[in-house]
């Protein structure tokens, strides 16, 4: 069940085996966790689209295998989409409307009226037939029943009256008479899963599965696979008639293919050689630029080397000559000191007074 809290749409798929006397039945239910839960609903049904595409690829990279396993390989393609509409009673949203023509060129949808006991039945009725009127103006193409064989004409005819088929859901088991029913209990009664008094259950149940089964997969591989495969091989290069009309076998397909791609390959090497050409020159003249600039400042710097040498030079000569200089000023003072005194007759005759 969907909690309604999930920021993008997931699809979670749940398999499961069903048995009935000796049949074995394969079955997966994909289930589609918060489509419409967004404000912006506008890429909702995308995450379908590709879940539906990515099925079809896959079988169809099977099928181009040179050794395949048709016949063993597990089937994933979506064979029927059962389209749940709220029973608003008015008319369908805008979301419905897109998707279901998004996904109808794709699978064979069936939709449905979920909740089926919230309005009466004569608000059913008009309900269905509103949306089948509006299914038809918008192109939307559901799933009809096939009518072509006469073993199923008669009740697929008066199953497609039916459509959209109105369900009601429970996991809820009742006790109704002596046995145990899925039901939902109101104040004003009880509303049986499997009565067809009550929804139409029963009915959706035997035509997809008892009736229509091997008509809903034969729909999807000779229709909507054939359709994915064919716009796939397009894509590819495949043609069944070239320009002229005329035709083309796979072999001849294949080697017009393969010249295109090989030229392709060509140009695109080409293109990325010069790219890388280009790039290198680009890169070249940023280091050449680069270099100048290292070059003229490295330049710069050396005059100012010089420069700044030649001042250091200079100060250097003026203090050794500050320094020969000062030698030259000790040497004559202490050669002044190192003179004897001599006493001369008058200084004598001064010395004889006094005494």
């Amino acid at each position: 069940m969907s909690t309604h809290f999930h920021p993008n749409v997931r699809l979670k798929a749940q398999r499961y085996e069903l048995h009935e006397s000796n049949v074995r039945l394969k079955l997966t239910v994909v289930s589609t966790v918060g489509f419409g839960d967004q404000i912006n609903k506008e890429d909702s049904y995308q995450p379908i689209v590709d879940y539906i595409d990515a099925q079809f690829e896959a079988y169809l990279q099977e099928e181009l295998k040179i050794k395949r396993s048709i016949f063993n390989y597990h089937d994933t393609r979506i064979h029927a989409c059962l389209y749940i509409i709220s029973p608003t009673g008015h008319s369908l949203k805008t979301l419905d409307l897109l998707t279901m023509k998004s996904l109808d060129s794709k699978v064979n949808i069936i939709p449905l009226i979920g909740k089926a006991d919230s309005i009466s039945k004569t608000e059913l009725q008009q309900f269905k037939r509103k949306l089948i009127t509006e299914l038809v103006s918008n192109g939307v193409q559901i799933y009809q029943f096939p009518t072509d064989d006469e073993a199923v004409s008669q009740i697929n005819a008066v199953m497609n009256g039916h459509l959209p088929f109105a369900v009601v859901g429970s996991t809820e088991e009742v006790k109704i008479g002596n046995k145990m029913v899925k039901a939902r209990q109101y104040p004003w009664g009880t509303v049986q899963v499997e009565n067809e008094n009550h929804c139409d259950f029963v009915k959706l149940r035997e035509m997809l599965i008892c009736t229509n089964m091997e008509d809903l997969i034969e729909q999807t591989h000779t229709c909507h696979y054939e359709l994915y495969r064919r716009r796939r091989l397009q894509e590819m290069g495949f043609r069944d008639i070239d320009p002229e009309n005329k035709p083309v076998s796979l072999q001849e397909a294949y080697e017009t293919k393969r010249r295109e791609f090989y030229l392709e390959l060509q140009r695109r090497e080409e293109e990325m050689r010069q790219k890388f050409v280009q790039r290198v020159k680009e890169k070249e003249a940023v280091l050449k630029e680069a270099e100048q600039r290292i070059q003229t400042k490295f330049e710069h710097l050396m005059l100012m080397h010089q420069e700044e040498k030649q001042k250091l030079e200079k100060k250097r000569k003026a203090l050794e000559e500050e320094i020969a200089l000062f030698n030259m000023k000790k040497a004559n003072a202490e050669l002044l000191q190192t003179k004897p005194t001599v006493s001369t007759p008058v200084s004598l005759k001064r010395d004889k007074d006094r005494k």
